[in-house]
């Protein structure tokens, strides 16, 4: 049988494997010394009292004949999209739906699966650097940089690596805001360059805000939907993984209103929302009724307040990497309103040799920048992921290596 030949494409190891397996040889190699992993993308802190109290709930819900759920609506049951529509959005001003909202086992299944409505021929603009999944994606789908299927948006560091509006027409845009990697936030003047210039272009933006949470400066938007007309050309993902420690239960979100529409080959306009519904129902069976159970009590008062303080603890850490980093005169952004600080590597050196010369000299583990994209290169990312201590602990071992 023929199989798809898209994935010869694609690198063979997938950034944060190859990542955590430089960091296991390591450790194998020298076992009396502990490394600190200011790589992780893993929250470290256990989940909300709330929330588990609502997962003890829902297994007994499982245990009773009268109570018992088997599949849930593949769209996601009322009780959480409704919770949904009100808390994260019609709070900050966003009138929505609950049917507008499709819950999902996590945001990053949701990014990669939206590839499904994007027609063959659609030219797909990706920030760089950004999060590898957007590009993975598409060139699994025959979408390459060689072919045009894909398009960089450069950003560089004189504007904190922004993407800039392109002259070029994109058919598909993603945002990534709160940034991976970057830790960068764009405000709504820069997200309203984007809604215009999509509007303009009969453009989809992609809006991936699974870290809007870690917002902190009230002025900046956690959702695209602030923005006037956004609901015309974007969809926006979301996850309950970082926020609400779900990396291991699994929930997240994504919004598609009915306003957005496209244009299929003959012609004729259909719904987006219509096309993500009808492939939704075919390929997925619903999030887990224990899990939307769980996300549902992030909205209670007890967890809401329980969240914020995760939410508090990752940001403190990630303040405490930007601050101890740039007080040893390296440049560095994020931290602030993200729990990833970027940092450039001096002395010139490559994103590998960086990662090289931390874990080997100060038991540190990084991110390497060029896994984002070519202009990642230079660059590390740290995140505020791990505890108080070890964060603490690793600004340290930095300030001892004496960059």
């Amino acid at each position: 049988m023929n199989l798809n030949s898209n994935f010869q494409l694609l690198k063979e190891s997938y950034l944060f494997a190859e990542v955590g397996a430089r960091v296991r040889r390591y450790s194998e190699e020298n076992p009396d010394k502990k490394v600190i992993r200011m790589d992780i993308g893993d929250v470290t802190l256990p989940i909300p009292a709330a929330i588990g109290d609502a997962l003890d709930g829902a297994v007994k819900d499982m245990l009773s004949s009268s109570t018992f759920h088997g599949y849930g609506p593949e769209q996601g049951y009322a009780f959480l999209r409704e919770k949904i529509v009100e808390a994260d959005y019609a709070a900050r001003g966003v009138q929505l739906g609950a049917d507008e909202v499709f819950v999902s086992d996590g945001a990053k299944c949701d990014v990669g699966n939206l590839t499904d409505i994007f027609g063959k021929d659609v030219i797909v603009g990706v920030p760089n650097p950004v999060y590898p999944v957007y590009v993975d994606s598409n060139i699994m789908c025959g979408r390459t940089v060689e072919n045009g299927g894909i398009r960089y948006i450069e950003c560089d560091r004189e504007n904190e690596y922004k993407p800039v509006v392109p002259g070029e027409k994109l058919d598909v845009i993603y945002l990534c805001s709160p940034n991976n990697p970057t830790g960068t936030v764009l405000d709504k003047e820069e997200l309203k360059e984007w809604v215009d210039y999509a509007k303009e272009h009969k453009s989809l933006i992609i809006f991936d805000s699974a870290y809007e949470a870690f917002v902190q400066d009230p002025t900046l938007p956690k959702s695209i939907y602030e923005i006037e007309g956004a609901k015309e050309v974007a969809i926006e993902v979301r996850s309950f993984s970082k926020t609400a420690g779900f990396t291991g239960l699994r929930c997240g979100y994504t919004v598609v209103p009915k306003e957005l529409k496209g244009t299929m080959a003959d012609g004729s306009e259909v719904e987006l929302r219509k096309l993500w519904l009808r492939r939704q129902t075919t390929k997925f069976n619903g999030a887990s009724y224990l899990s939307q159970r769980g996300a549902e009590a992030v909205y209670s008062p007890k967890g809401s307040a329980e969240v914020k303080a995760n939410i508090d603890y990752y940001i403190r850490n990630s303040s405490i990497l930007h601050d101890g980093v740039t007080a040893l005169g390296l440049k560095a952004i994020g931290g602030k309103n993200s729990p990833y600080v970027w940092i450039q590597a001096p002395n010139g050196l490559t994103s590998w040799e960086m990662f090289d010369l931390l874990l080997q000299r100060c038991q540190l583990s990084c991110t390497p920048g060029s896994g984002f994209g070519s202009n990642g290169e230079g660059c590390i990312r740290l995140t505020g992921f791990n505890s108080f201590e070890n964060t603490k602990l690793a600004v340290e071992r930095l300030a001892d290596l004496r960059l």
